[in-house]
This record gives structure tokens, sequence and C-alpha cells, in this order.
């Protein structure tokens, strides 16, 4: 995974920001070190994730203001939502003030690493950071495109990191479930003559027996149990 040209561009838009590089050296109990280095770098070895995750998910959804809460309730620096601080806090031993800087970044790399363990790269993590797992569940499994806002979000995070593939999640239409559906079971044949199953008219497909009165049917709800967390 290059970061150089990530960093780079992340260290620009911090600086505007009034935030420090995630490479910079902290200075510690010095006037020109960022109150928060010391907890960025703690929850980056914590949870084993870059620094330059949480800064810029700190500069994007909050922009360094550990007040900020949004329309929707998310709190703090890294803008967690209630139920998921609840979750969180329980789970890795922090205090209970969603606005505390150091709990509030710990939550969120937290967060973070869950999100790439589960869905394997950079930007679904951050989309699913964004718009929640449950939400981007939907994306994958039934096509529903991403909420605006988190197009939005991705298309915040190309600008600060310079990562084109946040830009391409958040502009690539959702994938189709049922495109199986749509694929031939056989080939095509060489003389034109059509495959048994491509003549069968609408007609015989109605024509098609029903099940039985007391058939099994499937479950309303699926087979499996939603992987839904928020």
């Amino acid at each position: 995974m290059k970061r150089r040209p990530f960093a780079t561009a992340l260290a620009i838009a911090l600086q505007m920001a009034g935030l420090p590089s995630a490479t910079a050296e902290p200075a510690h109990g010095t006037a020109g070190g960022h109150p928060y280095a010391v907890h960025v770098a703690e929850a980056a070895r914590r949870f084993g994730i870059p620094e330059d995750w949480i800064w810029a998910v700190m500069r994007v959804e909050s922009n360094g203001d550990r007040r900020a809460v949004s329309t929707a309730g998310a709190m703090g620096l890294m803008q967690i939502m209630p139920a998921t601080w609840a979750n969180l806090r329980v789970r890795y031993q922090l205090g209970s003030d969603p606005f505390d800087p150091r709990d509030n970044i710990m939550a969120g790399a937290a967060y973070l690493r869950e999100m790439h363990d589960r869905y394997g790269s950079e930007a679904a993590m951050l989309a699913a950071y964004n718009a929640g797992p449950g939400r981007y569940e939907q994306y994958l499994s039934r096509g529903r495109p991403l909420p605006r806002e988190t197009r939005a979000y991705l298309a915040k995070l190309t600008a600060v990191t310079g990562n084109s593939g946040y830009a391409k999640l958040a502009a690539a239409p959702p994938p189709d479930p049922f495109a199986w559906r749509r694929a031939g079971l056989f080939p095509a044949r060489a003389d034109g003559i059509p495959n048994t199953e491509d003549a069968v008219t609408d007609e015989a497909s109605d024509s098609s027996p029903t099940a039985p009165p007391g058939a099994v049917e499937p479950p309303a709800n699926g087979l499996f149990v939603s992987l839904s967390g928020q």
C-alpha cells in the first residue's frame, strides 16, 4: 500500500486546517505540540492503523472541533453516533464522556479498524464508517446507492488525501445483486440455433406447476441474520 502521496497531500490539508501532519513528530509538553497528537499516536498503536487515517477522518468529520455535533447526532472529533459510542466505550473500556478527545479518538480508531477488517479496503472502510455498516451492506447486497452525504464525504477525503479510490467508490454505480439472473447458464451455439432454455415462451413459464399446498416456504427475513451494526 503506497502511503507517501497520501501523507504528502494530507499534510498540506491538515496544516491549512490547523491540524498537524500525521507524519510530524509530536512535541510533548511544548506549545508547538498539537493537543491531540499524543492521543492519535496512542490510538494508532493500539488498533494497528496508520495515524494518517485518524487525522484524515478527524479533518473531514469535525474539522478538529471536539464539541462538534452533526444534524444526525454524531459526536466529537471523530463524529461517532450515540449507539456506536455506547457499544465501543464498553468494549474498549473508555470513559463516559463522548466529547473527551482521547476517548473519542480511541473509539473512532477502533471503529475504523473494525470496518477495515470487515470490508478489506480503505474506501469501503471509510464509506461504512460514515454511512454505517448496515447502510453499506445495503449498498453491497441490494444495490441501494450510498447516501448523498457519504458520497460527498468520500469526495472530501479524496481532496484531503489525494486518494482517487475514494472518489471512484463515490461515483461508482451500486453493485447489481441480480446480475447473475441475467447471465446465461449455457453458451450460445455456433450455428445460431437457440438453446432450449432460450426458446421457452412466457406462456410455458406461466404454466409451470405451482408448489403444492403445505410446501415449505423460505422465511420472510431470509436465511441469514443481518450484519448491520446500526
